[in-house]
């Protein structure tokens, strides 16, 4: 290493890959703009091994580049991801998310040329190590370090030009630590047992039939056609099927939806509820899901961090995020392991205390308590069912029912919570933006699919039912967008420490308010309190110095199925 390159380790460096193996890298400084010579090294990987001093890469987008290096065991302590970057600055600053977020569309934005479309997704079906896309291509002739330098040197002045800077650049910050996260947790995978999912499949859905359904669903679908009479045939997998059968007995559905189901007198009801519960585990968790996704001992999915409009993560193939519990007993630790499983409590409602600053309601979540029960007993005559209901019911705006007189009570007690949620709502009627604590931007008006483009409007957005629909999503907006941002220092908080305390620790899984970390079994305690000390720690980081806590309940397990 060269003296200049000595002097510079310690600064963030911008890389690029240079052919198939090789890079391109050089330091910049707080502005963004080169801070050195700009070096070309031979291998990507050794490049970055090479310099464990960086403080944080810079880099187009992290997916590929950081998978390359972790197939290479190559860990990065921090990067930049760009393109996340892109994303959310677009978003906060035109309103306008959604948008291409390629690094040759934020070049392209910024040279006033026309942006070219992202790269479509890949098939939800094709595991990642089997499909790559690749970048969007840049220009002809337009340099690929160049035009990272000038993008980020482009995103550190607009991120200084930000509502709230300082949040803003949490949040960059945040984004590109997810993206960290995420890639790590696909390589190292949930750890699976195939076998005990064939023995769970064979028990629930029976053996398979060549050519058909297994044949508990077969012996299910017969009960359904049965049902309806001598030589009727109906197929419950398909729901205009249901719906004309019941029609045919003066029975008349809007949908084949469960609750509706469950309203209904007949003996057809029985047997199609349940023929419907195995025909979900059959599709989306069956023998063909087995041989697709799990592979080695271990499922691996692909996640998006920020793959919804509120930040809430997504996966790309596998419904990793919707595995349902009869499932849930093959998530087994490997011999000498355990799973530590932890859930945040009572999420949604600390987090409003948090950036509403009401005074009630912090108090009430300054404690490591449930907030519910709590609720209850100071206005709600000790239900806490409803104390619940009534507390997501404002978060998710609920206007039926007992609602009105829930939120009649709330507003007494919680005034400045309640009129934030309400704020929100009416700016989404009205067709404003409204953003999370750190400055994540919900969708214009122009893109919300609930708004009715042909309804006559007048002094501005109007206040249609679409209109009041977009209200109720911007209300749960500011909470879930803003509890989304706090899971992602979560995330890089326990990363960190695990890895400062040299850890053999692994994050595998997460969703939402769930996290689950693999790890030898005498690490658990150590994990457990890791998570929630990073709890704690992203609360003050996030929105600053409240009482309010963020408690999460854990439990150390073998199999995923007994934690809850």
């Amino acid at each position: 290493m060269s003296e200049v390159t000595a002097r510079l380790t310690g600064m963030r460096w911008a890389v690029v890959a240079d052919g198939d193996f090789g890079a391109r890298l050089c330091p910049v400084d707080a502005t963004g703009r080169p801070a050195g010579p700009v070096l070309r090294e031979s291998s990507f990987t050794e490049a970055i091994r090479a310099r464990p001093e960086v403080e944080r890469w810079i880099w187009r987008a992290t997916a590929e580049n950081y998978r390359r290096l972790l197939a290479a065991g190559v860990r990065v302590d921090r990067c930049y991801d760009v393109e996340a970057a892109e994303s959310l600055l677009i978003g906060h600053e035109q309103g306008q998310a959604g948008q291409p977020r390629s690094l040759a569309a934020a070049w392209a934005r910024s040279h006033g040329l026309p942006v070219p479309a992202d790269a479509p997704p890949r098939s939800a079906d094709t595991e990642p190590a089997l499909f790559e896309s690749g970048p969007v291509p840049l220009p002809s002739g337009t340099d690929e370090l160049t035009a990272l330098l000038e993008v980020y040197a482009g995103q550190v002045a607009r991120t200084a030009a930000a509502e709230h800077p300082q949040r803003m650049r949490l949040l960059l910050a945040a984004e590109s630590a997810g993206m960290l996260v995420a890639a790590e947790m696909s390589r190292a995978g949930v750890p699976w047992r195939a076998d005990i999912h064939r023995e769970l499949l064979d028990s629930a859905l029976g053996e398979r039939i060549p050519g058909g359904e297994p044949r508990r669903m077969a012996e299910l679908a017969e009960e359904v056609s049965r049902a309806f009479g001598p030589g009727v045939r109906v197929r419950p997998d398909l729901p205009q099927d249901i719906v004309r059968a019941f029609a045919r007995v003066g029975i008349p559905l809007s949908s084949t939806r469960k609750w509706e189901l469950k309203q209904i007198d007949h003996p057809a009801v029985a047997p199609l509820l349940a023929y419907k519960s195995l025909y979900r585990l059959y599709t989306a968790n069956g023998w063909s899901w087995i041989d697709q996704w799990v592979h080695d001992g271990r499922f691996r999915p692909e996640y998006l961090p920020g793959g919804t409009v509120t930040g809430r993560w997504t996966t790309n193939g596998g419904g990793a995020l919707q595995i349902p519990k009869v499932v849930r007993q093959a998530i087994r630790a490997d011999p000498g392991r355990r799973l530590v499983v932890a859930d945040a409590a009572q999420m949604e409602p600390r987090v409003l205390a948090a950036i509403s600053r009401d005074p009630g309601l912090m108090e009430v979540a300054g404690r490591d308590e449930d907030m519910y029960a709590d609720l209850a007993a100071r206005a709600f005559g000790g239900d806490r069912a409803q104390a619940k209901v009534a507390l997501l019911g404002a978060i998710y705006g609920q206007t039926s029912g007992d609602a009105l007189t829930h939120m009649a009570e709330l507003r007494r007690r919680y005034p400045a919570a309640m009129a934030y949620v309400d704020d929100a709502a009416a700016a989404g009627e009205e067709g404003r933006l409204v953003r999370t604590w750190l400055g994540r931007t919900c969708p214009p008006a122009t893109a919300f699919d609930e708004i009715d483009d042909e309804q006559p409007r007048s002094g501005g957005y109007g206040s249609t039912p679409r209109a009041r629909a977009r209200g109720r999503f911007t209300r749960n907006f500011v909470v879930q967008g803003s509890a989304a941002d706090w899971a992602l220092f979560v995330l890089a908080g326990l990363r960190q420490a695990m890895a400062s305390a040299g850890l053999r620790a692994e994050l595998v899984f997460f969703q939402h308010d769930e996290v689950i970390v693999h790890c030898p079994e005498e690490e658990a305690a150590t994990v457990a309190e890791a998570i929630g000390s990073a709890a704690e720690t992203a609360g003050r980081l996030v929105f600053g110095a409240t009482p309010v806590r963020f408690p999460f309940t854990t439990a150390v397990v073998e199999c995923y199925g007994d934690a809850k």
